[in-house]
């Protein structure tokens, strides 16, 4: 869909715009107000939509009748789900700098600016992020930001500006879809997505593979928090942690080593494109996840061998938390 409208903005015809939607009527139009709201504007919109029943649709086309660039609807006949239909969406676009978006979050004006502003001072980076505010349905700031609630510290954000953001993603995501964005030969490389990853996890981890993940400290959208998010977050207090750390772990371990075992694969499928270091760094993660997803129900067992674990280094270099996942495996429940 496209229109005549005229544009007083800059437009970057390399930026194409992929949004997902699925019955996000209560707040798909702010988010397509504020993306037609930026100082500059995209090359394309690209929207997939995974079968609303309600009015999104409606949204979509009343939208691109005058939207300031093009709007191309995509319509599954089929749910594809979250990651798959991120997908799809990437497959249609035609720019070199791609960018997400959730259809109930809110761009602040300068986001495109400012992400183009680093790819074109960076050539080296392959995928940025940023910070977002968190904000309730209604709009409101809950009174802390997207990466206090993932316990970004200033160790991470320091090792990311140090270029040593491989090391950072490889023990834990802490990259959000909604706020990143990539080259098109960085997606080309993580495609097909994996079932057993999260579509920004995994495009984090492949771009901090073969090339640099950077990270603008600084919140550039609103991520709202209403209840009927896809993917969500949340306040990480002390209870929750805790609560965390007395849950049952034997799933979530045999998960993690699943999806690492896939990234091993993947690098061997891209072959040289893989420096050898980071080869090598993916296959002792690998292992220490599989012990991990191996370790005994009585947890009286499990002392030994993860203390050995430990002494070796390997929880602090490859896991979330490193000490706090020591007594995870320690103290969790089979």
């Amino acid at each position: 869909m496209t229109n005549g409208t005229p544009v007083t903005r800059p437009v970057d015809q390399r930026i194409s715009v992929a949004l997902c939607t699925y019955n996000g009527e209560a707040f798909l139009g702010e988010q397509l107000r504020s993306i037609s709201a930026q100082t500059l504007l995209p090359g394309e919109l690209v929207i997939s939509d995974d079968g609303s029943t309600d009015g999104t649709l409606d949204i979509v086309e009343a939208f691109a009748s005058d939207a300031p660039f093009p709007v191309r609807l995509l319509r599954n006949e089929r749910a594809l789900r979250t990651t798959a239909n991120f997908e799809q969406a990437l497959r249609h676009t035609t720019g070199s700098l791609l960018v997400l978006s959730d259809q109930d979050d809110s761009w602040h004006p300068d986001r495109l600016e400012r992400s183009v502003a680093l790819f074109d001072a960076e050539p080296s980076v392959t995928l940025l992020f940023s910070d977002a505010t968190l904000v309730d349905g209604d709009g409101g700031a809950i009174g802390y930001s997207l990466l206090d609630s993932l316990s970004v510290g200033d160790r991470e954000r320091g090792l990311l500006a140090q270029g040593a953001d491989f090391e950072v993603l490889l023990r834990r995501n802490i990259v959000t879809g909604a706020t990143a964005a990539f080259r098109r030969t960085q997606f080309e490389q993580a495609l097909p997505f994996p079932a057993a990853w999260v579509h920004d996890e995994w495009l984090a981890i492949i771009a901090a593979t073969t090339g640099r993940v950077a990270l603008i400290d600084e919140e550039l959208i609103d991520y709202r928090l209403h209840g009927g998010n896809q993917i969500g977050t949340v306040e990480p207090t002390f209870r929750y942690k805790v609560g965390r750390l007395l849950r049952p772990g034997r799933q979530r371990n045999q998960d993690i080593a699943a999806a690492i075992d896939v990234l091993v694969e993947r690098y061997a499928e891209l072959g040289d494109v893989i420096p050898e270091a980071r080869r090598h760094a993916a296959d002792r993660k690998l292992d220490l996840e599989r012990f991990r997803a191996a370790l005994p129900a009585a947890r009286w067992r499990r002392v030994v061998p993860v203390l050995l674990r430990a002494r070796r280094g390997d929880y602090q270099r490859y896991t979330s938390q490193g000490a706090l996942d020591i007594l995870r495996d320690l103290l969790q429940p089979a």
